[in-house]
Protein backbone atom coordinates (compact mmCIF):
# COMPACT_ATOMS: atom_id res chain seq x y z
CA UNK A 1 0.00 0.00 0.00
CA UNK A 2 1.14 3.20 -0.90
CA UNK A 3 -1.40 5.44 0.78
CA UNK A 4 -4.30 5.05 2.16
CA UNK A 5 -6.24 6.88 -0.91
CA UNK A 6 -4.19 5.32 -3.76
CA UNK A 7 -5.44 2.00 -1.89
CA UNK A 8 -9.12 3.16 -1.91
CA UNK A 9 -8.59 3.88 -5.21
CA UNK A 10 -7.04 0.28 -6.15
CA UNK A 11 -10.11 -1.49 -4.72
CA UNK A 12 -12.42 0.41 -7.26
CA UNK A 13 -16.43 0.75 -7.15
CA UNK A 14 -15.62 4.02 -4.85
CA UNK A 15 -19.50 5.29 -6.20
CA UNK A 16 -21.75 3.30 -3.71
CA UNK A 17 -19.29 3.55 -0.93
CA UNK A 18 -20.20 5.62 2.42
CA UNK A 19 -19.20 6.91 5.57
CA UNK A 20 -22.15 7.46 8.04
CA UNK A 21 -22.64 9.39 10.94
CA UNK A 22 -25.43 10.41 12.80
CA UNK A 23 -26.65 13.16 10.83
CA UNK A 24 -24.25 13.29 7.98
CA UNK A 25 -22.98 10.88 5.03
CA UNK A 26 -19.99 11.38 3.07
CA UNK A 27 -19.59 9.64 -0.65
CA UNK A 28 -15.90 8.12 -1.01
CA UNK A 29 -16.18 9.13 -4.46
CA UNK A 30 -16.70 12.63 -3.73
CA UNK A 31 -12.75 13.18 -2.21
CA UNK A 32 -11.90 12.57 -6.28
CA UNK A 33 -12.88 16.86 -6.61
CA UNK A 34 -12.79 17.76 -3.47
CA UNK A 35 -11.85 17.78 0.27
CA UNK A 36 -13.50 18.14 3.94
CA UNK A 37 -10.15 20.31 4.86
CA UNK A 38 -10.57 23.94 4.20
CA UNK A 39 -7.90 24.81 2.14
CA UNK A 40 -7.18 28.32 3.08
CA UNK A 41 -6.14 29.47 -0.24
CA UNK A 42 -4.05 26.59 -0.99
CA UNK A 43 -5.09 23.15 -3.28
CA UNK A 44 -6.78 20.80 -0.79
CA UNK A 45 -4.32 19.18 1.93
CA UNK A 46 -1.26 20.62 -0.61
CA UNK A 47 -0.19 23.13 2.10
CA UNK A 48 -0.08 20.25 4.71
CA UNK A 49 2.43 18.49 3.19
CA UNK A 50 5.22 17.12 4.84
CA UNK A 51 3.65 18.67 7.96
CA UNK A 52 3.25 16.54 11.33
CA UNK A 53 -0.71 16.77 11.88
CA UNK A 54 -2.36 16.38 14.91
CA UNK A 55 -5.85 15.22 14.25
CA UNK A 56 -8.46 16.09 17.03
CA UNK A 57 -11.60 15.26 15.90
CA UNK A 58 -15.05 15.78 17.86
CA UNK A 59 -16.65 14.12 14.99
CA UNK A 60 -15.55 10.63 13.63
CA UNK A 61 -16.87 11.12 10.05
CA UNK A 62 -14.50 14.44 10.01
CA UNK A 63 -11.85 12.69 11.44
CA UNK A 64 -11.92 9.53 8.98
CA UNK A 65 -11.89 12.16 6.11
CA UNK A 66 -9.11 14.07 7.58
CA UNK A 67 -7.07 10.33 7.62
CA UNK A 68 -8.22 9.59 4.17
CA UNK A 69 -6.86 12.85 3.01
CA UNK A 70 -3.04 13.15 4.73
CA UNK A 71 -1.78 9.69 4.47
CA UNK A 72 1.09 9.95 1.96
CA UNK A 73 0.44 13.35 2.16
CA UNK A 74 1.82 14.64 5.69
CA UNK A 75 4.83 12.86 7.25
CA UNK A 76 2.89 11.99 10.05
CA UNK A 77 -0.60 11.91 11.67
CA UNK A 78 -1.06 11.92 15.04
CA UNK A 79 -4.59 10.84 16.27
CA UNK A 80 -6.13 12.48 19.18
CA UNK A 81 -8.94 10.88 20.49
CA UNK A 82 -12.00 13.01 21.67
CA UNK A 83 -11.97 11.56 25.52
CA UNK A 84 -8.43 12.41 26.03
CA UNK A 85 -8.43 15.32 27.92
CA UNK A 86 -7.16 18.79 26.49
CA UNK A 87 -4.47 19.57 29.13
CA UNK A 88 -1.69 16.65 27.13
CA UNK A 89 -2.40 18.29 23.85
CA UNK A 90 1.07 20.60 24.49
CA UNK A 91 2.90 17.36 25.28
CA UNK A 92 1.74 15.49 22.79
CA UNK A 93 2.07 18.43 20.16
CA UNK A 94 5.74 18.91 21.65
CA UNK A 95 6.79 14.83 21.33
CA UNK A 96 5.59 14.45 17.46
CA UNK A 97 7.06 17.93 16.33
CA UNK A 98 3.38 19.02 15.59
CA UNK A 99 3.20 21.92 13.10
CA UNK A 100 -0.44 21.90 12.26
CA UNK A 101 -3.64 21.13 13.90
CA UNK A 102 -6.58 19.75 12.09
CA UNK A 103 -9.98 19.76 13.71
CA UNK A 104 -13.72 20.66 13.94
CA UNK A 105 -13.03 22.04 17.57
CA UNK A 106 -13.40 25.97 18.29
CA UNK A 107 -9.69 27.34 17.51
CA UNK A 108 -9.59 28.52 21.22
CA UNK A 109 -9.74 25.10 22.49
CA UNK A 110 -6.77 24.09 21.31
CA UNK A 111 -4.72 27.45 21.33
CA UNK A 112 -0.74 26.17 22.66
CA UNK A 113 2.31 27.85 21.80
CA UNK A 114 4.01 24.61 20.02
CA UNK A 115 1.19 25.23 17.32
CA UNK A 116 0.75 28.39 15.26
CA UNK A 117 -1.54 26.79 13.03
CA UNK A 118 -4.99 25.34 13.07
CA UNK A 119 -7.15 24.23 10.04
CA UNK A 120 -11.05 23.37 9.97
CA UNK A 121 -11.86 20.57 9.20
CA UNK A 122 -15.64 19.07 8.92
CA UNK A 123 -17.32 16.19 7.67
CA UNK A 124 -18.65 18.26 4.54
CA UNK A 125 -16.25 17.89 1.41
CA UNK A 126 -16.05 20.54 -0.46
CA UNK A 127 -15.18 20.71 -4.51
CA UNK A 128 -12.48 21.51 -5.54
CA UNK A 129 -8.62 20.71 -6.72
CA UNK A 130 -7.06 18.04 -4.79
CA UNK A 131 -3.71 16.61 -5.16
CA UNK A 132 -3.60 13.44 -3.35
CA UNK A 133 -0.10 12.35 -4.81
CA UNK A 134 1.64 9.98 -1.76
CA UNK A 135 4.76 11.68 -1.68
CA UNK A 136 5.98 10.02 1.91
CA UNK A 137 5.59 7.29 4.19
CA UNK A 138 3.28 8.29 6.72
CA UNK A 139 4.06 7.76 10.37
CA UNK A 140 0.70 6.88 12.33
CA UNK A 141 1.13 7.99 15.66
CA UNK A 142 -1.80 6.43 18.31
CA UNK A 143 -1.96 7.04 22.02
CA UNK A 144 -2.43 5.35 25.05
CA UNK A 145 -2.80 5.11 28.24
CA UNK A 146 0.86 5.98 30.23
CA UNK A 147 1.59 5.02 33.87
CA UNK A 148 2.41 8.74 34.38
CA UNK A 149 -1.19 9.99 33.44
CA UNK A 150 0.37 11.20 30.31
CA UNK A 151 -0.43 9.22 26.94
CA UNK A 152 2.39 7.01 25.11
CA UNK A 153 2.22 8.31 21.94
CA UNK A 154 3.01 4.67 19.34
CA UNK A 155 4.47 4.52 16.17
CA UNK A 156 2.81 2.24 13.80
CA UNK A 157 3.01 2.66 9.54
CA UNK A 158 0.03 1.76 7.35
CA UNK A 159 1.30 -1.28 6.83
CA UNK A 160 1.49 -2.44 9.94
CA UNK A 161 -1.87 -1.27 10.72
CA UNK A 162 -3.08 -2.80 7.74
CA UNK A 163 -1.07 -5.88 8.24
CA UNK A 164 -4.22 -8.22 9.21
CA UNK A 165 -6.46 -6.36 6.20
CA UNK A 166 -6.63 -8.66 2.59
CA UNK A 167 -6.95 -5.68 0.50
CA UNK A 168 -9.63 -5.84 -2.31
CA UNK A 169 -13.53 -6.34 -2.50
CA UNK A 170 -14.31 -8.25 0.75
CA UNK A 171 -17.47 -9.99 -0.58
CA UNK A 172 -19.78 -10.80 -3.77
CA UNK A 173 -22.94 -10.05 -1.64
CA UNK A 174 -23.21 -6.31 -0.12
CA UNK A 175 -20.82 -5.34 2.98
CA UNK A 176 -21.91 -2.58 5.49
CA UNK A 177 -19.50 -2.19 8.63
CA UNK A 178 -20.08 -0.88 12.01
CA UNK A 179 -18.62 -0.18 15.14
CA UNK A 180 -18.69 0.72 18.44
CA UNK A 181 -15.34 2.00 18.66
CA UNK A 182 -13.79 5.69 18.40
CA UNK A 183 -11.79 5.37 15.10
CA UNK A 184 -9.26 7.61 16.80
CA UNK A 185 -8.58 4.57 19.03
CA UNK A 186 -6.76 1.55 17.90
CA UNK A 187 -9.83 -1.20 17.81
CA UNK A 188 -11.93 1.72 16.18
CA UNK A 189 -9.22 2.71 13.75
CA UNK A 190 -8.88 -1.48 12.47
CA UNK A 191 -12.71 -1.49 11.61
CA UNK A 192 -12.12 1.71 9.46
CA UNK A 193 -8.95 0.37 7.75
CA UNK A 194 -10.92 -3.02 7.13
CA UNK A 195 -14.19 -1.63 5.58
CA UNK A 196 -11.68 1.01 3.45
CA UNK A 197 -9.74 -1.23 2.27
CA UNK A 198 -11.52 -4.59 1.72
CA UNK A 199 -14.46 -2.30 -0.57
CA UNK A 200 -17.31 -1.58 1.87
CA UNK A 201 -19.04 0.82 3.19
CA UNK A 202 -18.79 2.08 7.16
CA UNK A 203 -21.49 3.52 9.92
CA UNK A 204 -20.22 5.58 12.34
CA UNK A 205 -21.46 5.48 15.89
CA UNK A 206 -21.83 8.65 18.16
CA UNK A 207 -20.71 9.15 22.14
CA UNK A 208 -23.49 11.65 22.40
CA UNK A 209 -25.92 8.62 21.18
CA UNK A 210 -27.40 6.27 22.70
CA UNK A 211 -27.15 2.05 22.43
CA UNK A 212 -30.46 2.17 21.14
CA UNK A 213 -30.80 5.24 18.87
CA UNK A 214 -27.10 3.32 17.49
CA UNK A 215 -28.21 0.10 16.96
CA UNK A 216 -31.47 1.35 15.29
CA UNK A 217 -29.62 4.04 12.67
CA UNK A 218 -27.05 0.74 11.86
CA UNK A 219 -30.17 -1.70 11.23
CA UNK A 220 -31.22 0.70 8.83
CA UNK A 221 -27.98 1.13 6.72
CA UNK A 222 -28.31 -2.89 6.84
CA UNK A 223 -24.99 -2.86 8.73
CA UNK A 224 -23.82 -6.90 8.20
CA UNK A 225 -20.25 -7.07 9.80
CA UNK A 226 -19.84 -5.14 13.17
CA UNK A 227 -17.41 -4.99 15.91
CA UNK A 228 -16.81 -3.96 19.69
CA UNK A 229 -15.56 -4.71 23.39
CA UNK A 230 -18.36 -7.35 25.24
CA UNK A 231 -18.52 -4.49 27.67
CA UNK A 232 -20.04 -3.29 24.35
CA UNK A 233 -21.88 -6.25 22.99
CA UNK A 234 -23.03 -6.50 26.60
CA UNK A 235 -24.80 -2.82 26.54
CA UNK A 236 -26.36 -3.82 23.78
CA UNK A 237 -27.79 -6.60 24.59
CA UNK A 238 -29.87 -5.13 27.45
CA UNK A 239 -31.13 -2.36 24.60
CA UNK A 240 -34.54 -3.15 23.31
CA UNK A 241 -32.84 -2.09 19.82
CA UNK A 242 -30.64 -5.17 19.88
CA UNK A 243 -32.94 -6.85 17.42
CA UNK A 244 -33.16 -4.11 14.96
CA UNK A 245 -29.36 -5.11 13.53
CA UNK A 246 -29.61 -8.84 11.44
CA UNK A 247 -25.22 -9.18 11.09
CA UNK A 248 -23.62 -11.78 9.24
CA UNK A 249 -20.51 -11.26 11.19
CA UNK A 250 -19.67 -9.95 14.81
CA UNK A 251 -16.30 -9.69 16.51
CA UNK A 252 -15.23 -8.61 19.63
CA UNK A 253 -12.03 -7.14 21.08
CA UNK A 254 -10.05 -5.30 23.96
CA UNK A 255 -11.45 -7.36 26.24
CA UNK A 256 -11.31 -10.76 27.84
CA UNK A 257 -14.44 -12.79 26.03
CA UNK A 258 -16.09 -15.20 28.28
CA UNK A 259 -18.10 -17.57 27.32
CA UNK A 260 -21.91 -16.40 28.38
CA UNK A 261 -21.25 -13.06 26.16
CA UNK A 262 -20.20 -16.06 23.55
CA UNK A 263 -23.30 -17.59 23.78
CA UNK A 264 -25.93 -14.33 24.49
CA UNK A 265 -24.17 -13.24 20.93
CA UNK A 266 -25.31 -16.35 19.04
CA UNK A 267 -28.34 -16.85 20.63
CA UNK A 268 -29.51 -13.62 19.52
CA UNK A 269 -27.55 -13.74 16.30
CA UNK A 270 -28.28 -17.07 15.42
CA UNK A 271 -27.01 -16.53 11.83
CA UNK A 272 -23.54 -14.24 12.68
CA UNK A 273 -20.28 -15.51 12.83
CA UNK A 274 -18.93 -14.91 16.46
CA UNK A 275 -15.29 -14.04 16.35
CA UNK A 276 -13.39 -13.02 19.02
CA UNK A 277 -10.15 -11.61 18.05
CA UNK A 278 -6.64 -10.13 20.15
CA UNK A 279 -4.82 -7.23 19.43
CA UNK A 280 -3.46 -4.31 21.37
CA UNK A 281 -1.97 -1.11 20.51
CA UNK A 282 1.75 -2.19 20.73
CA UNK A 283 1.22 -5.40 19.19
CA UNK A 284 -0.96 -4.94 16.85
CA UNK A 285 -3.79 -7.96 15.49
CA UNK A 286 -2.73 -11.19 16.70
CA UNK A 287 -5.37 -13.92 15.95
CA UNK A 288 -9.39 -14.30 15.70
CA UNK A 289 -11.23 -17.43 17.46
CA UNK A 290 -13.98 -18.04 15.64
CA UNK A 291 -15.22 -21.45 17.01
CA UNK A 292 -17.59 -19.70 19.12
CA UNK A 293 -15.17 -20.66 22.79
CA UNK A 294 -13.45 -18.66 24.99
CA UNK A 295 -9.83 -18.44 24.98
CA UNK A 296 -7.93 -19.96 21.93
CA UNK A 297 -6.56 -23.11 21.15
CA UNK A 298 -2.77 -23.51 22.32
CA UNK A 299 -1.60 -24.36 19.29
CA UNK A 300 -2.72 -21.21 17.47
CA UNK A 301 0.93 -20.08 19.33
CA UNK A 302 3.27 -21.71 16.88
CA UNK A 303 0.48 -22.09 14.24
CA UNK A 304 -1.13 -18.50 13.31
CA UNK A 305 0.35 -17.36 9.71
CA UNK A 306 2.30 -13.78 9.77
CA UNK A 307 2.49 -13.70 13.46
CA UNK A 308 4.71 -15.42 15.75
CA UNK A 309 3.37 -16.02 19.99
CA UNK A 310 5.18 -16.97 23.06
CA UNK A 311 3.97 -17.30 26.32
CA UNK A 312 6.82 -16.34 28.74
CA UNK A 313 6.28 -15.79 32.79
CA UNK A 314 2.97 -16.39 31.84
CA UNK A 315 2.16 -13.86 29.67
CA UNK A 316 1.39 -13.52 25.98
CA UNK A 317 4.58 -12.04 23.38
CA UNK A 318 3.63 -11.35 20.44
CA UNK A 319 6.02 -10.84 17.17
CA UNK A 320 4.50 -9.68 13.42
CA UNK A 321 5.40 -6.69 10.72
CA UNK A 322 1.98 -5.80 12.63
CA UNK A 323 3.20 -4.48 15.78
CA UNK A 324 4.41 -0.63 16.43
CA UNK A 325 7.89 0.08 15.73
CA UNK A 326 8.83 2.39 19.04
CA UNK A 327 7.01 5.05 21.14
CA UNK A 328 7.67 8.34 20.16
CA UNK A 329 7.42 10.58 23.41
CA UNK A 330 10.45 8.28 25.21
CA UNK A 331 12.68 6.40 22.03
CA UNK A 332 14.84 5.05 25.25
CA UNK A 333 11.44 3.29 26.86
CA UNK A 334 11.47 -0.26 25.15
CA UNK A 335 8.35 -1.41 22.91
CA UNK A 336 10.06 -4.79 21.91
CA UNK A 337 12.43 -7.01 24.03
CA UNK A 338 16.00 -8.14 22.32
CA UNK A 339 13.85 -10.98 20.19
CA UNK A 340 11.46 -8.39 18.70
CA UNK A 341 8.65 -9.60 20.99
CA UNK A 342 6.38 -7.30 22.62
CA UNK A 343 5.40 -8.16 26.15
CA UNK A 344 1.67 -7.70 25.85
CA UNK A 345 0.91 -8.30 29.71
CA UNK A 346 -2.00 -10.35 28.98
CA UNK A 347 -1.41 -13.60 30.96
CA UNK A 348 -2.11 -16.63 29.65
CA UNK A 349 -3.57 -20.38 31.98
CA UNK A 350 -3.18 -23.30 30.18
CA UNK A 351 -6.23 -25.77 30.61
CA UNK A 352 -7.30 -28.82 28.67
CA UNK A 353 -5.12 -27.67 25.71
CA UNK A 354 -6.48 -24.58 25.34
CA UNK A 355 -5.15 -21.35 26.46
CA UNK A 356 -7.33 -18.61 28.41
CA UNK A 357 -7.01 -15.20 29.00
CA UNK A 358 -6.59 -14.59 33.23
CA UNK A 359 -6.55 -10.85 32.73
CA UNK A 360 -3.66 -7.89 33.24
CA UNK A 361 -0.36 -7.92 34.75
CA UNK A 362 -0.86 -4.63 36.25
CA UNK A 363 -4.44 -5.32 37.00
CA UNK A 364 -4.08 -7.71 39.21
CA UNK A 365 -5.48 -7.31 43.40
CA UNK A 366 -3.27 -8.72 46.26
CA UNK A 367 -5.73 -9.88 48.62
CA UNK A 368 -3.37 -10.78 51.52
CA UNK A 369 -0.14 -11.98 49.25
CA UNK A 370 -2.29 -13.99 46.97
CA UNK A 371 -3.35 -12.58 43.60
CA UNK A 372 -6.58 -12.00 42.27
CA UNK A 373 -7.62 -11.53 38.59
CA UNK A 374 -10.57 -9.39 38.46
CA UNK A 375 -11.40 -10.96 34.87
CA UNK A 376 -11.58 -14.64 36.60
CA UNK A 377 -13.80 -13.51 38.82
CA UNK A 378 -16.08 -11.20 36.35
CA UNK A 379 -16.39 -14.27 34.47
CA UNK A 380 -18.02 -16.60 37.23
CA UNK A 381 -20.10 -13.79 38.20
CA UNK A 382 -21.54 -13.39 34.41
CA UNK A 383 -22.56 -16.93 34.42
CA UNK A 384 -25.57 -16.32 37.01
CA UNK A 385 -28.82 -16.36 34.23
CA UNK A 386 -29.65 -12.78 35.82
CA UNK A 387 -26.45 -10.98 35.20
CA UNK A 388 -25.76 -8.90 32.30
CA UNK A 389 -22.60 -7.89 33.41
CA UNK A 390 -20.20 -7.26 36.33
CA UNK A 391 -17.22 -5.22 37.57
CA UNK A 392 -14.84 -6.38 40.09
CA UNK A 393 -12.88 -3.97 42.02
CA UNK A 394 -10.36 -3.53 44.77
CA UNK A 395 -11.06 -2.00 47.91
CA UNK A 396 -8.79 -0.78 50.57
CA UNK A 397 -8.64 -3.09 53.75
CA UNK A 398 -6.52 -2.01 56.75
CA UNK A 399 -6.58 -5.90 57.38
CA UNK A 400 -5.66 -7.72 54.12
CA UNK A 401 -4.09 -5.30 52.24
CA UNK A 402 -7.26 -5.29 49.52
CA UNK A 403 -11.16 -6.61 49.35
CA UNK A 404 -12.44 -8.24 46.54
CA UNK A 405 -15.64 -6.16 45.82
CA UNK A 406 -18.32 -6.47 42.98
CA UNK A 407 -21.04 -3.92 41.04
CA UNK A 408 -23.24 -6.40 38.92
CA UNK A 409 -26.01 -4.88 36.33
CA UNK A 410 -28.81 -7.42 36.27
CA UNK A 411 -30.71 -8.59 33.11
CA UNK A 412 -33.69 -6.13 32.11
CA UNK A 413 -35.78 -9.57 31.85
CA UNK A 414 -35.10 -10.79 35.17
CA UNK A 415 -37.77 -9.60 37.17
CA UNK A 416 -37.81 -12.25 39.75
CA UNK A 417 -34.22 -11.39 40.50
CA UNK A 418 -35.18 -7.97 40.73
CA UNK A 419 -38.16 -8.25 42.77
CA UNK A 420 -35.33 -10.11 45.43
CA UNK A 421 -32.20 -8.58 45.56
CA UNK A 422 -30.91 -9.91 48.27
CA UNK A 423 -31.88 -12.98 46.94
CA UNK A 424 -29.77 -12.55 43.73
CA UNK A 425 -26.72 -11.41 45.58
CA UNK A 426 -26.50 -14.83 47.77
CA UNK A 427 -26.80 -16.96 44.61
CA UNK A 428 -23.86 -15.11 43.43
CA UNK A 429 -21.73 -15.13 46.08
CA UNK A 430 -22.71 -18.89 46.52
CA UNK A 431 -21.90 -19.31 42.62
CA UNK A 432 -18.37 -17.51 43.52
CA UNK A 433 -17.82 -19.56 46.70
CA UNK A 434 -18.33 -23.17 44.88
CA UNK A 435 -15.91 -22.03 42.00
CA UNK A 436 -13.21 -19.47 43.50
CA UNK A 437 -10.91 -20.28 45.88
CA UNK A 438 -11.97 -18.57 49.17
CA UNK A 439 -9.27 -15.01 48.75
CA UNK A 440 -11.18 -14.19 45.40
CA UNK A 441 -14.64 -14.65 46.95
CA UNK A 442 -16.46 -10.93 46.79
CA UNK A 443 -16.71 -9.50 50.15
CA UNK A 444 -19.71 -7.80 48.84
CA UNK A 445 -22.20 -7.48 45.87
CA UNK A 446 -23.77 -4.70 45.00
CA UNK A 447 -26.42 -4.52 42.05
CA UNK A 448 -26.39 -1.28 40.46
CA UNK A 449 -28.51 -0.04 37.31
CA UNK A 450 -25.47 0.61 35.10
CA UNK A 451 -21.26 0.59 34.95
CA UNK A 452 -18.97 2.99 33.22
CA UNK A 453 -17.26 2.29 29.99
CA UNK A 454 -13.96 4.58 28.80
CA UNK A 455 -13.85 5.98 25.60
CA UNK A 456 -12.23 2.50 24.61
CA UNK A 457 -15.31 0.47 25.42
CA UNK A 458 -13.65 -1.52 28.23
CA UNK A 459 -14.89 -1.29 31.57
CA UNK A 460 -13.75 1.55 33.91
CA UNK A 461 -11.68 -0.15 35.85
CA UNK A 462 -10.74 1.99 39.37
CA UNK A 463 -10.50 1.28 42.79
CA UNK A 464 -14.03 1.03 44.77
Amino acid sequence: MISLWSALEAAGDLPGRYLWDEDKSAGLSDLRSGSAIQNQGASHGGDLRGHSVLVAMTNQLAAALAMIELDGVARRIVLYPPDLPLDYLGFVAASAGVETIVSDRPAAELSISQVRRIVACSGVISSGAVDRTASCSTEWILLTSGTTGKPKLVVHSLQSLGGAIHPGTSATERVVWSTFYNICRYGGLQILLRALLTGTSLVLSNTQESTADFLARAGSRGVTHISGTPSHWRRALMSSAAERIDPKYVRLSGEISDQPILNRLRATYPHAAVAHAFATTEAGVAFAVNDGTAGFPYEALGETPHVEMKIEDGSLRIRSARTASHYLDDPSRPLRDAENYVDTGDLIELREGRCYFAGRRDGVINVGGLKVHPEEVEAVINRHPAVEMSLVQRKKSSISGALVVASVVLKAASEPAIRDIGGVQREILLLCRDTLSPHKVPAAVKIVPSLALAESGKLMRRDA
